[in-house]
């Protein structure tokens, strides 16, 4: 599928997806990831609460996309993100990917973790 063209400067929006990949700054990513408006890589998945929480002080949102089906997120994982001050919206990753490049266009602080679908 292949995301609206909007204007995002320098910052790294999702370009598209698809089974098992994720399409961000020209570069296929394939697994679980995690995107911020500079930087998109490997993810550990629900269990890799360290790498969400490394995201503490440079963003308010964290879009969690848990596949092609809305879930619930861990407990323990959202507890940890909001004690850190990380608000979370869980949503089917599609959903998190779209709601994702809306508020980065808009120059919000926001980072994406998304389970592929």
């Amino acid at each position: 599928m292949r995301l609206t063209e909007i204007e995002y400067g320098a910052a790294l929006p999702v370009e598209s997806y698809g089974p098992g990949f994720f399409r961000i700054g020209g570069k296929v990513l394939r697994g679980p990831v995690i995107i911020t408006p500079r930087d998109a890589g490997p993810w550990g998945g629900l269990d890799d609460l360290a790498a969400l929480l490394a995201l503490a002080g440079d963003v308010d949102v964290l879009f969690l996309g848990m596949g092609a089906e809305i879930a619930h997120a861990p407990a323990d994982l959202r507890a940890g993100l909001e004690q850190a001050g990380i608000g979370v919206e869980v949503m089917s990753s599609p959903a998190a990917c779209r709601t994702y490049n809306v508020l980065l266009s808009e120059g919000r602080r926001v980072a994406l973790a998304l389970l592929p679908v």
